[in-house]
């Protein structure tokens, strides 16, 4: 019995059977190549929004930037490549109200702000320094709204209401581009990435691709006593196809 099983175990480890023993492995096309795009990057949005619409982003789509901002993800994309409508609240469109048809885009990007502080209602807590001014200036007027949700559920209610106007202007199989950061609120960690897939996959999105970017300097905070939770230095693009 010893034998036998040798033989087999020579095979296995092969990765053939007794009947494929005499198959060769038959590879079409392609080359073995390392430059291919991966999924974390110690740098800049500008440097890894490129790569995401190389990847997932056909040439000559329409683009609809709902969260325009300053355009910082646009920087290193050339103008000729899309159709890019951009906008956000400076503008007077809110990405929970487009004014597109139902259909009429092939790929929508979105990046609110994702940090609770940015909804507060007290300007002392606005929590929008350092990298984080430019959503401040752009989306935010630190005033809270009686009746609607607070502090993170706040956050993750501009990313839902968005994502259910992202899928009516999105035609089938349209691209939705997401940017997010997890935080940490009444001191629970909330993983925000994580809840926004779950919330999307329900109203009808797909989750394709994820990309990890790590801020290049260190981050900081200006009073504390004791650390309970490691500082958030990263974020992520969340890829989605709408069904």
């Amino acid at each position: 019995m010893g034998k036998p099983w040798k033989q087999c175990e020579l095979l296995w480890d092969n990765g053939m059977s007794s009947e494929n023993t005499n198959k060769k492995r038959v590879v079409k096309n392609g080359i073995a190549t390392s430059n291919v795009i991966q999924s974390a990057h110690v740098t800049g949005n500008e440097d890894v929004f490129p790569q995401i619409l190389q990847l997932h982003v056909p040439i000559g789509s329409i683009v609809a930037d709902v969260t325009w901002g300053k355009g910082v993800f646009w920087k290193n994309v050339s103008k000729e490549d899309y159709i890019v409508r951009a906008s956000d609240l400076k503008t007077g469109v809110d990405c929970r109200r487009l004014p597109y048809a139902d259909g009429e885009i092939d790929c929508v990007v979105l990046d609110p702000p994702y940090m609770e502080g940015l909804l507060r209602n007290n300007v002392d807590h606005l929590g929008a320094t350092g990298t984080y001014a430019a959503f401040r200036e752009s989306y935010s007027n630190g005033k809270a709204v009686d009746g609607e949700p607070k502090w993170h559920d706040a956050v993750l209610d501009l990313y839902y209401k968005a994502a259910d106007e992202a899928y009516r202007v999105l035609r089938k199989k349209g691209v939705f581009i997401v940017k997010c950061q997890d935080e940490v609120s009444a001191g629970k960690q909330r993983l925000t990435h994580v809840e926004i897939i779950n919330e999307y996959e329900k109203k009808g999105f797909v989750p394709k691709d994820l990309f990890v970017v790590v801020r290049k300097n260190a981050a900081s905070v200006s009073r504390m006593v004791k650390q309970l939770h490691a500082r958030k230095n990263h974020s992520y693009f969340l890829v989605f196809i709408k069904k």
